[in-house]
This record gives structure tokens, C-alpha cells and sequence, in this order.
């Protein structure tokens, strides 16, 4: 079977603004993007159906034989199962929502001309932002058993190192690993290639680090956390999410919260993750425009790709960041800063394109990555969404 990762209209809106840069499958939740669970449970290359803009640099790939999945459906073993069983015209819907069907059309069927399944057991589902940190732990559990099964960890060379239930732990090769504090009581610690853990760092699990990513000096890992590919970590950290690229280097609270790629967030940027009276936070929804109740108490700050913060910056409780904005001055930003912004508290502007740009490529280049006309071409579809 051919897999096709679609975006769900519905469920992509509600994404944004993490999806205005990515297909739904390419958000990273646990240590593995959607996408590359998909991959490898099917041992299969993934392509994408997704929005025109976006179609370029994620495209889609047609065979004879089919197999269109929602791309924000996180697999487990009981989905699998039910997907291999399907036959050609067959489709897994839950709650009147498309899951997976197979065909030998090019395009998803709008209506289903062979047999609709009603899939019973729970799902895990990607549908809000939100959704993102609530299921990174358990997350971080299923890609770590599906990433290290059959393989044995590196060693934990260095002596002045401190690991509760080394079992639960699993080294790369490359890690660099001194004088830290790693805890894998509650849940497992995966650190990925060439990663470094420096003196002084305490982390706890489930906890992920990407290849090649560092926690600076004395960095405090809380739980459910997971640091994609090439960031820099630091201060104190909180069930929270770093899709890769992005860098929180130096003190400051972050907690429950996503950042897309290329994020940085200045020295001492702290965000609220709980409202002082401990209701329910509410979040800005690209959907109903307008703030919506999240029903959870804990929600700090939802960042899209390229948009970074200034020294002290302090975001409230439930904080949505465009793409591509420049956050910064006294007080607190507004909950929603569009996508292109430039400044904070009672005054943002419009970040003009072409220095945003000039801004990306510098940024880009450090990791010597070329900003390259897709990417390019996606910004500004999305500014001009957005203007």
C-alpha cells in the first residue's frame, strides 16, 4: 500500500497557527513526528495530501493501491491492526470522522462507495494544540518502545553522573553526558545522537532530546517534555514541546506549552501557564476567531515557526504566537499576536516581509540550512493570509 497522510480541513484549522507552515502529519508529539510513526509501524515512505501552498515541498505521491490516513491520528497497535485489514473501497471512520481508507483513486473520496467501518476502541487524535502536550507522554512511552526495541542503549560513561532506573534510559551514539541527574522512575529518557546534557541539568521522565540538541548548564527538565532536533534548552522547563530548530537557551518557565521551528525566546522570557483563580485558559481558535475554553487549567504559549520573543518578555496564561513575529517590549503581549508581528504590549506592527526574511535566512544559515524558495513561497502565502 501507498501511504497518503491528508490533512483533515477541520482539524488543520483548528492546528494553526503550527499548521500554516507544515502538513497536520509533520507535528512532532512524543519523540517522533506523526509522520514518522506512520513510517516506521508500516515500513513504508510517507507523502502528503495538504494545502495547494504547501504541496510543493510536501507532495504527494500516487501508486495503484492507496492508503490515505488522517495525519493526525497517532498510530498504536489496535488501529494498525484494524488499517492492514482494509480492503480496496473500505474506510475506518470514529465519530463520523474519516480515519484511514484505501482506494485506487488518486484523490480522497468524498463519499465512500464501498464499506464504511465504525472503529470502537479510543483514539489518540491531534486536534487541538493543546492536545499536543496533554499527549506527549504518553507519546514519548510508544515511540521509545518502537525506537528502541531489540537495540541496546550506549554506555553512561561519566561517573559523576546520577541515574534512577538506568533501564528506562537510552543513549544514542554521540551523546556527551556530565555531572547531570537523570530519572527515569515515572517514564523513559531518550537522548538522540550527538545530544549533549550538561553539568548540573536535572531530567525527569518521559523525556525526549533531539539529535544534535543540547540542555545548557543546569537546565531543570520536567516531565512530559520533549526538545526536538538542533535546540538549545535551558532554565526550567514543563511538559512542553520544541517541534525542532528552536531555542529556549537561558533561565525562564516554560510550561504546557508548544513551540514550532526556529522559535528563540530571549533571556529570562518566562510564560504563565495557570490562571491566579485556576479555571479553565482560555486560547485564541483560528477557527471561531475569537478565544475559546481550552477545559483544562494548565495551557502556557502556542508559538508558530520563525516568531521569536525579546529579553523579559512575559507571556500570560494561554498566549498564541503567529509565525514569524517579533515579540517584545513591557508588559504582557496581547493572548493572540498575529502571525508577522513586530513588538508587544499595547502597540504591534506590521513586520515588514522582506526583513523577516533577511531575519529567517541569517537565522537558517547558522544551522547552514538555506532558506530555499518553497520556504520562501510558504512564508509569504502565509503573510498574506494573514495581512
Amino acid at each position: 500500500m501507498n501511504l497518503i497522510l491528508f490533512d483533515d480541513p477541520g482539524l488543520r484549522t483548528n492546528l494553526l497557527p503550527l499548521t500554516f507552515t507544515r502538513p497536520v502529519a509533520d507535528i512532532r508529539v512524543g519523540i517522533l513526528t506523526i509522520a514518522e510513526k506512520w513510517s516506521r509501524h508500516l515500513n513504508t515512505p510517507i507523502s502528503y495530501l495538504t494545502q495547494p501552498y504547501l504541496s510543493e515541498k510536501y507532495k504527494k505521491k500516487i501508486k495503484a493501491d492507496n492508503l490515505f490516513v488522517n495525519g493526525a491520528l497517532c498510530p498504536d497497535d489496535k488501529i494498525l491492526a484494524a488499517i492492514k485489514n482494509l480492503n480496496s473501497g473500505e474506510a475506518i471512520y470514529k465519530n463520523e470522522r474519516v480515519l484511514a481508507v484505501r482506494t485506487h483513486d488518486d484523490e480522497l473520496p468524498e463519499v465512500i462507495a464501498g464499506k464504511a467501518i465504525d472503529y470502537a476502541d479510543d483514539i489518540t487524535l491531534i486536534d487541538q494544540p493543546w492536545k499536543i502536550f496533554q499527549q506527549n507522554g504518553n507519546q514519548i512511552r510508544a515511540d521509545f518502545t518502537l525506537l528502541t526495541a531489540g537495540r541496546k542503549s550506549a554506555a553512561i560513561k561519566d561517573r559523576h553522573t546520577r541515574c534512577y532506573h538506568e533501564e528506562n534510559i537510552f543513549l544514542e551514539e554521540g551523546v556527551i553526558l556530565h555531572a547531570a541527574i537523570l530519572n527515569a522512575e515515572n517514564g523513559p529518557i531518550y537522548l538522540g545522537k550527538n545530544s549533549q546534557v550538561q553539568e548540573g541539568s536535572i531530567l525527569r521522565g518521559p523525556f525526549a532530546l533531539g539529535e544534535e540538541s543540547v540542555v545548557n548548564m543546569g537546565g531543570k527538565m520536567r516531565a512530559d517534555t520533549t526538545i526536538g532536533p538542533y535546540c538549545k534548552i535551558g532554565g526550567e522547563v514543563s511538559n512542553a514541546v520544541l517541534f525542532g530548530y528552536s531555542n529556549k537557551a537561558h533561565d525562564g518557565f516554560l510550561g504546557n506549552s508548544v513551540l514550532g521551528e526556529w522559535c528563540n525566546l530571549g533571556a529570562d522570557t518566562n510564560s504563565s501557564n495557570l490562571k491566579n483563580n485556576y479555571d479553565q485558559v482560555k486560547l485564541w481558535s483560528y477557527t471561531k476567531n475569537a478565544l475559546v475554553s481550552t477545559g483544562i487549567p494548565n495551557c502556557g504559549l502556542i508559538m508558530g515557526d520563525h516568531s521569536k520573543s525579546g529579553i523579559n518578555t512575559m507571556f500570560n496564561t494561554g498566549t498564541v504566537v503567529g509565525v514569524s513575529s517579533n515579540v517584545f517590549g513591557e508588559g504582557f503581549p496581547p493572548k493572540h499576536v498575529p502571525s508577522f508581528s513586530w513588538g508587544g504590549g499595547s502597540k504591534l506592527e506590521v513586520y515588514n516581509f522582506e526583513k523577516a526574511m533577511e531575519t529567517a535566512s541569517r537565522v537558517l544559515a547558522r544551522k547552514k540550512i538555506e532558506l530555499t524558495a518553497q520556504d520562501r513561497s510558504i512564508l509569504k502565502n502565509v503573510f498574506d493570509q494573514t495581512k
